[in-house]
């Protein structure tokens, strides 16, 4: 591991709004403290609390934060170098009301108590073309947002991926959600959200390769059982290059 890196995780463990658990942490009962007392032990107040989920350099967080300051948000990922910058830059802002949680998102139940978060942002997330049970809208992905996510809470999804686009708007139809907003082309389809000023660095890169960004927003109704989209969706033809080709092509275009 690069000497950067160490450095960036010696620094997010000095970080008094920064929470690390591993998997391992959690399946040996490790106690949660900050569990149903969020706003209790962080944030000091009884604002609505929003999770970034797969948050990556944490910019949509801490965007959100400035921008609301009557809400309190948490960005939560695995990856702890990429959530220090959110993370360094919240912190030397002094802003009170976002934190950050390093923790793997398939244990995100574990973290909240029930009704303890108002809304969810999946902010371009991977979108697991082979996997289903590992896309963060899947039915079992659901089913765990439910357990602590207040009834009609909302659920934001942003992607340049087509396919991701397609497979939610299928689960939400498949399970009734109701849907609020959907576009195949946010910018272009929604002008006046002042939140379409908030730009990640990954979204931006999608901008400049020409891909239009999709958005929906649904409604989480708890349910005694989901049905998953029974549909075949045409893959991401970008998203067959590896990661080294792929940001070969970003450099280039």
């Amino acid at each position: 591991m690069g000497k950067n890196k160490l450095a960036k995780f010696a620094e997010m463990a000095s970080f008094p709004h920064v929470f690390q658990f591993s998997s391992q942490d959690i399946l040996s009962g490790k106690i949660i403290e900050n569990k149903g007392k969020w706003n209790e032990l962080v944030f000091k107040n009884a604002n609505p609390i929003v999770l970034e989920l797969g948050c990556g350099k944490g910019e949509y967080s801490v965007g959100l934060a400035a921008m609301y300051p009557d809400k309190n948000f948490i960005g939560v990922d695995i990856k702890g170098a990429r959530m220090w910058t959110g993370a360094k830059d919240s912190f030397e802002k002094g802003m009170k009301n976002v934190a950050f949680l390093r923790t793997n998102i398939e244990m995100i139940h574990h973290f909240f108590a029930p009704d303890e978060v108002s809304e969810i942002w999946l902010t371009f997330p991977d979108p697991q073309m082979k996997k289903v049970t590992k896309r963060l809208t899947a039915t079992n992905f659901m089913k765990s947002y439910q357990q602590f996510v207040k009834e009609g809470g909302f659920i934001h999804l942003k992607t340049d991926s087509n396919f991701m686009f397609t497979y939610t708007c299928e689960m939400v139809k498949a399970n009734a959600y109701l849907i609020e907003v959907s576009t195949d082309d946010l910018y272009i389809t929604v002008k006046a959200d002042p939140i379409l000023g908030i730009k990640t660095y990954y979204e931006q890169q999608w901008l400049d390769r020409g891909l239009t960004i999709k958005y929906i927003r649904f409604k989480l109704e708890k349910k005694d059982g989901f049905t998953e989209p029974d549909v075949v969706i045409e893959p991401d033809a970008y998203r067959s290059f590896g990661r080294s080709k792929q940001h070969g092509l970003l450099q280039n275009n």
